[in-house]
Formats: C-alpha cells, sequence, structure tokens
C-alpha cells in the first residue's frame, strides 16, 4: 500500500493527488461552515464600533461571496501543488496554456474578493440607513446612498485595475500614468458629467434640499425622490418622474416650497367704478373681520388702486406652513365665498373687465 501512495503518474505521486483531491473536496463541503467562522469573526469587528448590529443579516449578507472566495482559494492553492507535464503547456495563441490557467484564477479570485467588499459596503451602508431613519433626518439617508454608490464604484475601478494587475500582468504604474493623460482628454470629452458629479458633492453638503421635499424649478414643481450622483429624480404634480442634472439644479433659482415659515395667499377684489366713496370705505373693515379666523395667522386689506376699469382691493393673508395643504385651499375656498357674499350683501358691484376674484398662493 506504501509503495502504491508513492507510485508516479505524470510527475506527482498518488499521495499527493489524493492529498489535492480530498483538499478540494473538504474545501467544497466545509466551506460554509468555514465561511460562517469567519463571517462571525468579521462580525465581532465591525461591531467593536457600538452599534447594535443584525448578526444574521450580515452573515447572510456576505456568506456566499466569502465561501466561494474560499472554496476558489484554497482549491487553487492545492492545484498549485501539482507538477504538471510540460506536454500540457501548449501555445495559445500568443500566451500559453498555463499561463492562461493562471490568469483566469487569478480573475476569478480578484472578483470574488471584490464581491466580497461590495456586500460589506452593502451591510454598513445598511447599519447606516437604519441609524439615520430613527433620527427622520432624510439628508443624511441620502447620502449613504450616495457615498455607497460612490466607493462601490470606486472599489469597481480598483477591481478592473487588479484584474489587468494579477490577470493579465499589466504595470498598473504605467496604466495610471498613461489614463492620467487620456484622462485629460475624456474630462473634456465628458465635462457635463464630471459637472454634474461636482454639483451633486455642492448639493450635499450645502444641503439646498433635501430628499422629501417640494421644489419649484424654472417651471417645474414636484417632490424630490432621489439625488444621485448625475442628477436630481423628481416627481412631479402630474405625478411624472422626471430627471434634472445636478449642474442645472445648482445653477437654477431653486424655489423650496418645504422650507417657507408661512402658506401666503393674494386675492385681489375689483370694485366696478360705479361704487361709491361710502361703500368702499365700510369694505375695508368688512374683509378684515372675514379674515379673524383661527386658521389665518396675520393678513391686510387695503384699496391698492383705482383706475380706467376698477377699484382694485389687495386681499393678503397667511397661514401656518404646517397647515395640510387640502385645508388651506378648503380656508381659501371659503374665504372666497365669504368674500363673494359680502359683496352681494353690501351691493357693491364688481367689474364687468375682470374675472371678479383673482386668487394665488405664495410662499413666504
Amino acid at each position: 500500500m506504501n509503495n502504491f501512495l508513492h507510485t508516479e503518474f505524470y510527475n506527482n505521486t498518488v499521495a499527493l493527488y489524493l492529498c489535492v483531491f480530498f483538499s478540494i473536496v473538504l474545501a467544497a463541503i466545509l466551506k460554509r461552515l468555514i465561511s460562517k467562522y469567519f463571517a462571525s469573526i468579521l462580525f465581532k469587528l465591525v461591531a467593536r464600533t457600538g452599534k447594535k448590529l443584525n448578526k444574521l443579516s450580515f452573515v447572510s449578507l456576505i456568506i456566499a461571496p466569502l465561501e466561494n472566495f474560499l472554496f476558489l482559494f484554497i482549491s487553487f492553492v492545492a492545484l498549485d501543488r501539482l507538477n504538471y507535464p510540460s506536454e500540457l503547456n501548449f501555445k495559445i495563441y500568443k500566451t500559453t496554456f498555463f499561463g492562461v490557467v493562471d490568469s483566469a484564477s487569478s480573475i476569478a479570485l480578484v472578483v470574488t474578493f471584490t464581491w466580497l467588499c461590495l456586500r460589506a459596503i452593502d451591510f454598513v451602508a445598511t447599519v447606516l440607513e437604519e441609524s439615520a431613519t430613527k433620527t427622520n433626518d432624510h439628508t443624511e439617508s441620502q447620502l449613504i446612498i450616495f457615498f455607497k454608490d460612490f466607493f462601490k464604484m470606486i472599489l469597481g475601478i480598483i477591481g478592473l485595475l487588479m484584474i489587468l494587475q494579477f490577470g493579465f500582468h499589466k504595470d498598473i504604474g504605467n496604466i495610471v500614468t498613461g489614463l492620467s493623460i487620456v484622462g485629460a482628454a475624456i474630462a473634456l470629452a465628458t465635462k457635463e458629467s464630471l459637472e454634474n458629479l461636482i454639483a451633486s458633492f455642492i448639493i450635499f453638503f450645502d444641503r439646498p434640499f433635501t430628499v422629501g421635499d417640494t421644489l419649484k424649478v424654472n417651471s417645474l414643481t414636484g417632490v424630490v425622490e432621489k439625488i444621485g450622483l448625475r442628477s436630481t429624480r423628481i416627481r412631479t404634480e402630474e405625478k411624472t418622474y422626471i430627471s434634472v442634472p445636478n449642474k442645472q439644479m445648482v445653477d437654477s433659482i431653486i424655489d423650496n416650497l418645504s422650507m417657507r415659515t408661512q402658506r401666503r395667499a393674494v386675492t385681489n377684489l375689483e370694485i366696478s367704478l360705479s361704487a361709491t366713496a361710502e361703500q368702499l370705505k365700510g369694505l375695508t373693515p368688512a374683509l378684515n373681520k372675514i379674515l379673524q379666523r383661527e386658521d389665518v395667522t396675520s393678513f391686510s386689506v387695503f384699496l391698492k388702486d383705482t383706475g380706467q376699469y376698477a377699484h382694485k382691493f389687495e386681499i393678503t393673508y397667511f397661514a401656518d406652513a404646517s397647515q395640510n395643504p387640502n385645508d388651506f385651499n378648503s380656508m381659501r375656498e371659503a374665504i372666497n365665498l365669504e368674500i363673494i357674499a359680502l359683496a352681494e350683501k353690501m351691493n357693491l358691484p364688481l367689474a364687468n373687465n375682470s374675472n371678479r376674484i383673482f386668487t394665488m398662493e405664495k410662499g413666504s
């Protein structure tokens, strides 16, 4: 039996073949157990940050890439112990078969390790998002999503460079030097994309708006749903979904309706020129009485102008910004109806050339 184990086939003993075979089989059988053990060690290191972490979610997130990486690593190390016959080292295009196998194994290890790192970033981002959710800080949540995507992009670039280094045996130093030259040309060609990227940083750190804010940008009004690396996604009042380049969001005048301190409404009341001065004089206190409501925080009424077609009264009133928009609209409707009823009661004719009453809401 001992002589059989030392028998050589293709420059390797039977014992060595068995050792390599059982190493790969054990790696396949025990990869999940070993991965869970290493995942537990990694979890203990992460848990030292003091945050309350879910061990099950952490392990389930990184177990797949970790076990694949460990299995490939153990298998490649075991197979590397074998002496392969020179006949297998035939030429393929401009390289050899052994060179192709070596490059493929290196690429596989780099890809699985990069996958593992990406899953780790996802877990850290998930933990931070949960913490941000407890504080109801939409800006912090969106900032976490932004940097998660940013770091994953950087990690992807590093992974690609490692593949070029270990898989294709390219000198990264020369590549980076070449990329610095090419990068200048690319920067000019992708000037708009770079401006949008820089603008996204300005948005996150200057915070002119956050996710959930209602904005008025140019002629569009809607709620911010996501701030990305290139653009900001807005759900408009028509329920359409638009993407606005971040550079435009930074350069444009943005009216953040969510940051207003009060809701403002302005009503223009046009009275016919046939109305007497005595009627007009009594109209102002009557309108003031209508606006003396609990849901109106302040108001003003005055005869703004008199001209060729009408006597023009401007009625301005404010409500608390926290008031529900539907409630605010109901309040405006009730005030307008009371104004119409007052005009009828005082026999005040409205100007024929006007639309009787004009009301508009403004942020303040």
